[in-house]
C-alpha cells in the first residue's frame, strides 16, 4: 500500500525528529466538516520549516501530511486523555482548541470509522517511528526521539495567560536521562526569552510511548509559542489572518536557538554512545 503522505528522511545520526502536526490533508473529510479553515486552524503551522535543517545534521525526519483533525498520531490510541481534568482534544478531535465544533451535525465519526482511521494513519505512523529507532539503535547504545510542537500563544481554553516560547517536556522527567533535560534546559536560559520545563506540556502520547532511559531511548517534546517564529495576529485569528505566512527572516532567531538544541542532543548521544 502507497503511503504518500508518510514522509521519512533517513539519516545516521542517532537522532529522530517527528513531526506530527503540520500536515493540512483532510482525507476527504471536506463535505462533513463545518469549515476546511476550521479543520486546519490547530496546525502546527510551519514547523516543518522550522526543523528544514534537521536532516542535514544526520537526524532522521518523520512527517505526517495527514491533518490531525483526521487522526492525532500524539494522542493515547484507547481515546484516554493525556491531561486528565485538563481541556484537551482527543485522537479523533470533534472541536478545535478554542471548542468550536469540527463536524456538521451527524457527520461525527463513530467507533467504527475512528478505529479505521487508527488502522489507516495512526499505526502506520506509530509503525515508522520504532522501525527508525530500531534502526538506530542498532547501531547505538543511545538514540534520542525529539517530538516538534507549536500551538499559539494565547488560548485561554487550554491555559492561563500567555504561553512561554519553549516548552519543554519530557514526562516529568521520566522519558530522558536527566544530563539530556539539562543540556537543553542550559540552551533555554541562556537564549530563549521565555521557557518552561514539564509545564502545561509534558509530552505526548509520543514522548511517553518512546521514552525509555533504561533501554537507551530518550525521548523530549518541544512545543513552542507561534509567536517565537511567526508574526502572531492579535486576538483571535481568523480565516484573514491565520495562519500567517511564514518569514525565515522572523523565523530565524528561533530557527539558530533550535539548531544550538538538536546539535546539544547530537552531542549528548555522541557521549552516551562512547561510553565503555
Amino acid at each position: 500500500m502507497s503511503r504518500s503522505w508518510l514522509e521519512i528522511e533517513r539519516g545516521e545520526a542517532p537522532l529522530v525528529v517527528s513531526i506530527p502536526h503540520t500536515g493540512t490533508d483532510l482525507a476527504g473529510l471536506e463535505p462533513r466538516l463545518v469549515s476546511p479553515w476550521l479543520a486546519r486552524k490547530d496546525t502546527d503551522w510551519w514547523v516543518d520549516k522550522l526543523y528544514g535543517f534537521a536532516g542535514s545534521i544526520g537526524a532522521t525526519v518523520v512527517r505526517t501530511a495527514v491533518s490531525r483533525t483526521v487522526i492525532d498520531v500524539n494522542r493515547d490510541p484507547s481515546g484516554a486523555s493525556l491531561y486528565p481534568g485538563q481541556a484537551t482534544t482527543g485522537l479523533c478531535a470533534l472541536t478545535t482548541f478554542d471548542g468550536e465544533l469540527l463536524y456538521l451535525p451527524g457527520q461525527e465519526p463513530g467507533a467504527t470509522e475512528i478505529e479505521k482511521r487508527k488502522v489507516e494513519f495512526f499505526a502506520p505512523y506509530d509503525r515508522a517511528l520504532h522501525d527508525e529507532v530500531a534502526r538506530l539503535r542498532a547501531k547505538h547504545r543511545a538514540v534520542v526521539l525529539y517530538d516538534c510542537h507549536s500551538i499559539r500563544s494565547v488560548i485561554p481554553r487550554l491555559f492561563p495567560g500567555e504561553l512561554p516560547e519553549f516548552n519543554l517536556g519530557m514526562n516529568k522527567g521520566a522519558s530522558a536521562a536527566p544530563s539530556l533535560s539539562a543540556a537543553v534546559e542550559g540552551i533555554l536560559r541562556r537564549r530563549a526569552g521565555s521557557h518552561v520545563v514539564n509545564g502545561r506540556f509534558t509530552g505526548g502520547w509520543i514522548t511517553r510511548s518512546f521514552g525509555e532511559p533504561t533501554r537507551g531511548v530518550h525521548a523530549l517534546q518541544m512545543e513552542l509559542a507561534c509567536r517565537s517564529y511567526l508574526r502572531e495576529p492579535p486576538g483571535a485569528p481568523t480565516e484573514a489572518n491565520w495562519p500567517p505566512p511564514f518569514d525565515p527572516a522572523f523565523a530565524e532567531r528561533t530557527q539558530h536557538i533550535l539548531g544550538e538544541i538538536l546539535s546539544a542532543l547530537l552531542d549528548w548521544a555522541a557521549k552516551a554512545n562512547a561510553k565503555p
